[in-house]
Parts: structure tokens; C-alpha cells; sequence
């Protein structure tokens, strides 16, 4: 009887470790995607790095737009071979891709969404303007100094089996993503520098590395600006062919 009741006493344990611990993975994330999506809307240009395995780099320019937590529209600028490339994230996972050289847009279908983005290291699936809690369940794994350390389950099947992100526990904004395929190894990692412009916490730079390729993508937001009354209607099929 003592054994069954010790048994049960643990079960009991474990059972309340792992329910606070969703908890403070959800509540963590809660406060994550507040960060990244408190914002009404935003504007930027980016410089957007490309380094190969040999360190050789390509630079291009883009301007990106967003609003609230669904909405994004990134538009190369230059150089001239890239000029014009277009992709629209919006909300229920519709995500649209524009070619100059076909002056027509696609619907990007939920079987592509882990293809790369333009040569980038950057999926559409990483592009999407969409918050964490509606794409991952999440769970403590620890905390570490003055970071959480979440594992993120996505809640479709798709590119990733898990993500690892580490959080800042102060202000809540992402240190670093480790991305896992669906044979549970590691492909790719994003590392994160933010900057505070006025009220906001601002993704100042990305380097998304492919662990396969050992290729980079470093994506550098400059000319930030918030709440600039976007509408609706710049985020648009006919926006994007603009």
C-alpha cells in the first residue's frame, strides 16, 4: 500500500510540474508575441546580407511594411536582377509570392511554405507575420541566467519538428531560435539583436544560418518606423504587384 501511495504521490508531482510548466511557457510566450507585435503597424528598409560558405557576400536592399499581427509585405528594392520580388503574408496562413519576370502573382501553397525565400535563408514559413502562440504550443525547458529557454511544438505539421527559442527574462524579447527538421536535428539558428526605438523593442539585426548549406542570411532593419496609420488596403494582391 505505501509503494502504491508513493507511486501515486509522484504521479500527482509530475502531473503539477509539467501543468506549471505550460503554464509558464504560455504565459511566457504570451508576453514574447506582446514584444514583437505591440506595435499598431511598422516600416523599414532592410539591408539584407547574403555570406556562402566561402564568406562571399551578396547585398541586396528590400522595404518591408506590417501591420497588427497578420499582416506583412516585403519588396525587394535593388540590386536590379532582385528588384521588384515581392511576398505578402496575410492572415488564415495566405501567403502570395510576386516574379517581375512573370507580372503575375502565386498563392504560395501550404506544401512550400519551407522553400527558401528569393536565395535567402529565410522560408516563407519564417517570413510569415503571424504571433507565436497561434503557430506553437510552448514548454519550459529552463532558465538559464536572465533567459527562458522554451522548446516550441508547432501546431501544424510542417518544416520544423521543434524550435528551441531563448527569451530575455526581463523585457521578453528572442535571444536566439534553433529550428529542428522532423528527423529532430538541428538545420537552422536565427540569433536576434534588439534595440529599443522609443516605446518599442526593435529586431535591429537577424543572421539566419543554414546549418546544411553553412550559408547565411543577415537581415539589417534600418529607418524603423511605428504607427504610422498603415491600412488595410496596403496589404493587398494589388499592393504586392505594384
Amino acid at each position: 500500500m505505501k509503494s502504491i501511495l508513493s507511486m501515486a504521490t509522484i504521479l500527482m508531482i509530475l502531473l503539477s510540474v509539467a501543468q506549471v510548466n505550460a503554464q509558464d511557457g504560455n504565459s511566457i510566450l504570451q508576453k514574447v508575441d506582446e514584444v514583437m507585435f505591440s506595435p499598431n503597424d511598422m516600416s523599414a528598409t532592410n539591408k539584407i546580407i547574403l555570406i556562402d560558405k566561402n564568406q562571399k557576400q551578396e547585398t541586396r536592399e528590400a522595404k518591408v511594411i506590417q501591420k497588427g499581427t497578420d499582416k506583412r509585405l516585403f519588396r525587394f528594392t535593388s540590386p536590379a536582377s532582385q528588384a521588384g520580388i515581392a511576398f505578402l503574408s496575410l492572415p488564415n496562413d495566405v501567403m502570395y509570392l510576386y516574379m517581375p519576370a512573370f507580372a503575375k502573382e502565386r498563392r504560395i501553397s501550404t506544401s512550400v511554405k519551407n522553400q527558401n525565400f528569393a536565395g535567402t535563408d529565410f522560408s516563407y514559413d519564417d517570413l510569415e507575420a503571424k504571433a507565436f502562440a497561434s503557430k506553437y504550443t510552448p514548454k519550459l525547458l529552463k532558465t538559464e541566467g536572465n533567459t527562458f529557454v522554451l522548446e516550441l511544438t508547432p501546431k501544424t505539421k510542417g518544416e520544423y519538428s521543434k524550435v528551441i527559442a531563448t527569451i530575455n527574462k526581463t523585457e521578453y524579447y528572442v535571444h536566439k531560435t534553433e529550428f529542428y527538421d522532423n528527423g529532430n536535428k538541428k538545420i537552422k539558428e536565427a540569433i536576434y539583436t534588439f534595440k529599443k526605438i522609443g516605446k518599442y523593442w526593435n529586431p535591429a539585426e537577424i543572421v539566419m544560418t543554414d546549418l546544411k548549406k553553412n550559408h547565411k542570411t543577415k537581415m539589417i532593419m534600418e529607418n524603423v518606423k511605428y504607427d504610422t496609420g498603415l491600412k488595410d488596403d496596403d496589404f493587398t494582391v494589388r499592393k504586392l504587384v505594384q
